[in-house]
């Protein structure tokens, strides 16, 4: 029961991560069509490439060194869920904006609305609580922190270039 509840939750946030980019090539094509301009496409190639590498580390220090759920696991996915809560208002809040690519439109508002009241990247606040915490509920410790450092260190990077971009704009 331990390992099949394991594998759900994995397919679950797999799931999960292609309906997220589902919905954000549906809003990079409305952006497009407004104008909007891709920035830093080979940094997104490598952020997309961390992504899969995420899981595959994950599933094979499951499989190979035979990791199960963690003790804490209860306490590590309610983690999880206020992760989601974060970015799913994040997402509402941003709307046609919301992307995993950097996209800038003409005209292109700063939101400052649901969690971007009180925070400047809610949405990248929650992708390190799930890059730490996910790991952590099936105890693969390895890439709880391989993967965060990695994260931490895109996501510096990232919130650089959008900060630039979007000091274009009136606030």
């Amino acid at each position: 029961m331990d390992g099949q509840i394991t594998w759900l939750l994995i397919f679950l946030v797999l799931a999960q991560r292609i309906s997220e980019l589902i919905i954000s090539r549906r809003n990079e094509l409305k952006l497009m069509q407004a104008g909007a301009k891709e920035l830093d496409r080979n940094g997104y190639r490598l952020l997309i490439g961390m992504h899969v590498a995420f899981f595959i580390s994950m599933i094979l220090e499951v499989t190979i060194l035979k990791k199960g759920r963690n003790g804490w696991w209860i306490f590590l996915v309610l983690i999880f869920l206020a992760a989601q809560v974060l970015r799913y208002g994040a997402m509402a809040s941003l709307g046609i904006y919301w992307n995993t690519k950097i996209l800038v439109a003409p005209n292109h508002p700063i939101i400052r609305k649901g969690p971007y009241k009180l925070l400047r990247h809610p949405n990248y606040i929650a992708v390190v609580m799930e890059l730490a915490v996910i790991p952590l509920m099936f105890s693969c410790y390895i890439t709880s922190v391989v993967f965060t450092l990695l994260n931490a260190i895109m996501m510096s990077r990232r919130m650089r270039i959008e900060t630039a971009a979007l000091s274009h704009f009136p606030q």
